[in-house]
């Protein structure tokens, strides 16, 4: 008899999960269409990395391909200009990181004490209209800006008296990584900074209240109530932002680049493009692509399992 109920739960549970997919399935066939996108165009083109292990000719058939194994790998991790690369790219995607999440958080915070509502509004709207420009205006702002003939960074700081002498700021490699820093906070310090303050707004208020009749100030009731508020959406946005970490960008630091600056300014995305369409290296270029994005994955699974570990949200 027991047997018999034991034999009986896998089937009642399978069929329960039917039963929900039968009553949801308008939720079921609206979802359908962005499964079919995500398979198409995210899982479907894994494919090439089959070239990763190859001496890929794009004239022959798959069949006709010459296998290399882990030819190219091997190759990659002896080549001085990809390992220059991935620092690079480890760099300025920490830059990005750490001053991205400090500018948005402390303007969600900063934003979040504005009493004057149409005032809140007005900088939050300016602060996130830069995100909706493309980087390549961007880039083209930051060139003329830091430009040496008539530039308004060096026009000022010589008006100021603070040199002598326009600098040639995107000349010196020193300067670039800061550069590029600076840029990204400019553009998307705003529009992070919307994520903080809805979770900001879904804290209780009376515990603003209760913190207010007890004496706290403004300074304690965000380090005490605002900040552990939203501490899951700090360690959610961080382990996601962990997973980007050789993703640097690639327009900024490709219409900048020079023979000046390349040594810090080439990323693994610049790797992958010069290798891949200049020098018809398909398959080198596709070896680099797939480190990236493994060595992405991998370390989003280790963020969460310390997640996990420790008590803190976690995305699985």
């Amino acid at each position: 008899m027991k047997a018999n109920e034991h034999a009986g739960l896998p089937l009642n549970r399978e069929k329960s999960f039917f039963q929900k997919l039968v009553s949801q399935r308008q939720l079921v066939f609206m979802s359908l269409p962005l499964v079919l996108y995500v398979i198409l165009f995210s899982y479907v083109p894994l494919w090439g990395w089959t070239m990763a292990f190859q001496n890929f000719r794009p004239a022959r058939s798959f069949l006709n391909q010459e296998w290399a194994g882990f030819r190219w790998f091997i190759f990659l991790f002896r080549d001085q200009v990809f390992l220059r690369d991935i620092r690079n790219s480890v760099a300025m995607s920490l830059i990005n990181t750490s001053l991205g999440f400090i500018t948005a958080i402390c303007f969600a915070l900063l934003l979040n004490e504005l009493r004057k509502i149409m005032f809140k509004r007005f900088i939050q709207t300016v602060s996130y209209l830069p995100h909706f420009l493309s980087w390549v205006i961007v880039t083209g702002l930051v060139s003329n800006m830091l430009s040496v003939d008539s530039g308004a960074i060096n026009e000022v700081l010589m008006s100021l008296h603070l040199i002598d002498t326009p600098v040639l700021w995107l000349g010196i490699p020193k300067y670039f990584w800061g550069i590029i820093g600076a840029t990204y906070v400019w553009k998307e310090v705003g529009w992070n900074t919307i994520i903080y303050l809805a979770a900001i707004v879904g804290i209780d208020p009376t515990l603003y209240e209760a913190a207010e009749i007890d004496g706290s100030n403004r300074y304690q009731k965000m380090w005490h109530i605002t900040l552990p508020g939203i501490k899951p959406t700090i360690t959610i946005l961080l382990i996601m932002s962990i997973g980007r970490i050789l993703d640097a960008g690639f327009e900024m630091q490709y219409l900048l680049r020079n023979g000046l600056i390349q040594d810090v300014s080439d990323t693994i995305d610049i790797f992958v493009l010069e290798f891949g369409f200049r020098h018809n290296n398909f398959s080198l270029a596709t070896a680099a692509g797939m480190f990236k994005n493994v060595v992405n994955v991998t370390l989003i699974f280790i963020a969460n399992w310390i997640a996990r570990k420790t008590g803190e949200e976690r995305l699985i």
